[in-house]
């Protein structure tokens, strides 16, 4: 399931991704954030965290750097995860 998201957003850049000119105001950019979210967190989390991405990314935003890594809305999950079995 993430091969298939993953190739979603890559067909997103080879196609409409084409003509937005390129500009992100987030580093890394919101397709690359996708990508990199959908690697940590799985498809299902991943798209909700680039949903959250794009939506943050708006003309009122101030940007800045925003790693997939760097979230807090999965960390317990994942955290628990590392963790095993209590």
């Amino acid at each position: 399931m993430r091969r298939i998201a993953i190739a979603a957003v890559h067909a997103y850049r080879a196609t409409a991704g084409q003509f937005t000119g390129g500009r992100c105001k987030y580093h890394p950019s919101c397709s690359q954030y996708a990508i990199d979210s959908i690697r940590l967190h799985g498809a299902a989390r991943g798209a909700v965290l680039a949903g959250w991405r794009l939506l943050r990314c708006n003309p009122w935003s101030h940007g800045g750097v925003d790693h997939a890594g760097d979230q807090r809305v999965f960390r317990a999950s994942r955290d628990r995860a590392q963790r095993g079995p209590a």
